[in-house]
């Protein structure tokens, strides 16, 4: 029998992968529309909560200002990669012209990556309220009382790295990582809420006995992950072709033999 504390944790739970896949969703339609930098700064949205709908809204110097911001940030997060011992990436960042390009002001950019945020953050307090209603496990199942709460630092370092995202205007890997780690995100609440809907049911025959079948859904999660960070490595070397304004006809044929197996593994 599931006592109310523990549905409760469920339906929080449930709430929050629905919530976490629109973030998904959200994230997939600023980066296909170009709206990343619709917002030049971060977490305030042109050092606003509420962001302009004119640029007649905000200061004359407003692009050299918030160019001026990115570099800063970058400096810093360029000296962390370094701590890490990597200089290469941190040197990448310091020699990128494209993060002193300001970004012109579009109003429909602007509120679509607002919206993007307001999302992020609305998954974040579904998060915390999982983790809190987490607790009522603390004597039958306490890794879902760890994962809740390891999931909390996930997505606040998710949102530092959004942060990143921006300052470095939208830089490739940057935007894979943080793709990436949105699905952790949603994995953590996923395994979640399927332990805690599985405590008081009986062993599955099928999972506990089948071994072959556990193997099975291993191999596919795995070549799903693989195909997803080939699709993102197809994706970047897109923005760098791109970014070269060849002709749109041409990209494909410019892209290495990436291309093939993101294909292949689709197949």
């Amino acid at each position: 029998m599931i006592s109310r504390s523990e549905q409760r944790f469920i339906r929080i739970n449930f709430i929050t992968i629905i919530v976490t896949l629109m973030v998904i969703l959200a994230g997939g339609i600023v980066r296909s529309t170009g709206s990343g930098m619709g917002c030049p700064d971060w977490p305030k949205c042109f050092d606003r909560y509420i962001p302009p709908t004119d640029v007649s809204q905000l200061p004359a110097d407003y692009k050299d200002k918030y160019v001026a911001g990115r570099l800063k940030k970058n400096e810093k997060f360029a000296k962390y990669l370094e701590s890490m011992g990597k200089k290469e990436l941190a040197d990448s960042i310091r020699q990128d012209k494209s993060i002193t390009v300001p970004e012109e002001f579009n109003p429909a950019k602007t509120w679509t990556e607002y919206i993007n945020r307001l999302a992020g953050a609305l998954a974040g307090i579904f998060l915390l309220l999982t983790a809190i209603y987490s607790f009522t496990y603390r004597k039958s199942a306490k890794r879902i009382i760890i994962l809740s709460i390891l999931n909390i630092f996930v997505v606040a370092y998710q949102a530092w790295l959004g942060s990143i995202v921006v300052s470095t205007n939208l830089m490739q890997w940057v935007v894979t990582v943080h793709m990436l780690l949105a699905l952790v995100i949603l994995a953590i609440s996923i395994y979640t809420y399927s332990y805690a809907k599985q405590l008081h049911k009986e062993p599955s025959v099928i999972m506990y006995r089948i071994a072959w079948l556990k193997g099975f859904l291993f191999f596919t999660l795995a070549v799903s992950i693989a195909q997803i960070i080939l699709g993102t490595e197809v994706r970047e070397a897109i923005d760098v072709i791109a970014k070269s304004l060849a002709a749109r006809n041409t990209w494909i044929s410019k892209v290495d033999s990436i291309f093939s197996y993101h294909r292949d593994f689709a197949i």
